[in-house]
This record gives structure tokens, sequence and C-alpha cells, in this order.
């Protein structure tokens, strides 16, 4: 069975539930606690044993590439200052055996047209798939859930989506996985027979929304090549691993982390408060200042 060393990120979007920050900045590129959204979610692919980051982006998102960059005239300042900590923060953003590439979207023709730009890289392998405006607060577990989906899938060769529960009037919000009246165990995967899209709440098949999280084998990639456009008028990864189900199990991992969606702005500000509270230098001030609203 092939390894999974590959992950594809689409950092194409314009952001615009998070206007006006967004306007100048990449969504990507707003900070959680000290780390933009775009580190966070690297971070949980080198975790789960990613070797190989592919962006696909877009004019005027630079700022992602050269986040990834090394930055001679201000690791010399550090350095200089003897500020070794921030120095290894900022060399060590990556790990040296880890790859970054960017591949440009020339146009936005839907999630699934994203995901097929990066089709030329991917050399017939599996594949990730992370939906950067969210989230999942579990990286620093020892085996977390983009790493149990990986190991999913290099031991079944099921395609794996990640799903997670969400109250049943918020139904009409998300992608929908239809696993014929089971619900898996956190933690674990079970077969599905389909995904609905955006359901009205008396027709979904459950509550288990699709958290934006994929381990892909390469066929999707010549699925999506081969694909018309769907909702919307636009590519859709969703019709892709619809064509997938003819031909092979795919199946849907119930995840353990808590997630936040920082692509609006309630999501962005609570993802704050979270990795705020976690982190060392952070997290004892923030719970007086916390205490003190209450």
């Amino acid at each position: 069975m092939l390894k999974v060393r590959k992950v594809v990120i689409p950092v194409a979007g314009l952001g615009t539930r998070v206007l006006p920050a967004s306007k100048a900045i990449p969504k990507e590129m707003m900070p959680v606690v000290d780390k933009p959204v775009i580190q966070h979610v690297v971070e949980e692919a080198v975790a789960a044993g990613i070797k190989e980051i592919i962006l696909v982006t877009r004019s005027g998102k630079s700022s992602i590439e050269d986040h990834f960059d090394s930055h001679y005239e201000l690791e010399a300042e550090l350095a200089r200052k003897n500020k070794t900590a921030l120095l290894a923060a900022i060399q060590q953003i990556i790990p040296p055996d880890v790859s970054i590439i960017a591949i440009r979207q020339a146009q936005a023709k839907g999630l699934g047209h994203a995901v097929h730009c990066a089709a030329s890289v991917i050399n017939d392998e599996p594949f990730a798939v992370i939906l950067p405006d969210v989230l999942v607060n579990n990286v620093s577990a020892e085996n977390n859930d983009l790493a149990r989906m990986v190991a999913e899938f290099e031991t079944s060769a099921a395609a794996q989506i990640m799903v997670g529960e969400v109250p049943v009037e918020k139904v009409q919000s998300y992608g929908i996985a239809d696993c014929d009246g089971v619900m898996p165990a956190a933690g674990g995967s079970t077969p599905i027979k389909g995904l609905v899209e955006k359901p009205a709440q008396q027709d979904a098949p459950s509550n288990l929304a699709v958290i934006g999280r994929y381990i892909l084998p390469a066929r999707v990639m010549e699925l999506l090549a081969d694909g018309q456009p769907g909702a919307g008028g636009e590519i859709q990864l969703t019709d892709a691993i619809d064509s997938l189900l003819a031909e092979q199990t795919v199946a849907a991992y119930k995840m353990t982390g808590d997630t936040y969606d920082c692509g609006e702005k309630l999501g962005y500000l609570k993802a704050n408060i979270a990795y705020g509270l976690q982190h060392a230098e952070t997290a004892e001030g923030l719970k007086e200042f916390i205490a003190s609203l209450a």
C-alpha cells in the first residue's frame, strides 16, 4: 500500500466571510495567537507524517509562501541580539525534510478544480486534502485525527473523510455523510453510502458534517478531470467522491478533536481563545481576563 506523503491545501479563496480583515491580508495569514492559520494547518499535516505540502494559490497571496521561506535579515538581527527562542521559532516553522511548493489556480472554479490543479505533482499517489479555514485542535496529541485517518487509509485502502457531529438544526449549513444509520465511535471509521450537500433538516441522513479533511486515492484526480460542473457551476470535490463511491469504499472518520472555522468571525474568535488558553505565554493572563468579564 502506498504511503500518504502529500497534502493539497487550497488557499486561493477570497475570504469574504472575514472582510474587511482579509482585504489586503490573506485570510490564511490571520494569526491564531502567534501563528497564522496556515502554519497551524501545515503543522497538523507534518504531525501526520506528510512530507510534501502543495499550496494551490493565486495572485495576491505571496505572503503565504514568504512565511515558509527563510528571512535572512530578520534571522541575522535576532541572532545578533541573542534572541535564540524567537530565532528558533522562525527557523523551525517546517522541518528540513518537509518541502512546500505553490501552484496557481488561475480561475476560481470550485474546490474540485483547486484540488485538480495539483494533479501534476500528485503523480498517481494517494494524498490528503486540508481546507485551511478549519483548525482541528488536537495536533499535539500523540496520534492526531489526521494521522489516524492516514493510518486507516494505509491499512484499509478506503478513502477517509473527516466528520463531526453538529446540531440537527444546523445540518443545512454542511455537507452531511450518509452512513446508513451507523454512528462511528470517535476515532473510528465506517463506510458511507454518500454525501448530501446542505440538506434540509427533515432530509438529512445524519448529523455527521464533513469537516474539511480528506485522505483520497489518486483515482480522484482522474474523476475530477472528467467531471462536469456541479452546484454553483463549479467543479465539486463532493461529486468526484460520489463517483468514487461507485467503484470503491469511502469511509467517514469521526474526529476526536475540537474544530474551529477560522473562515468566519465567531469561529476565528473561538479559535484564538481556545489556543490562547493552551499557550504557555498567554494561558494564565487570558484566564484572568475571562474571569474578570464574568
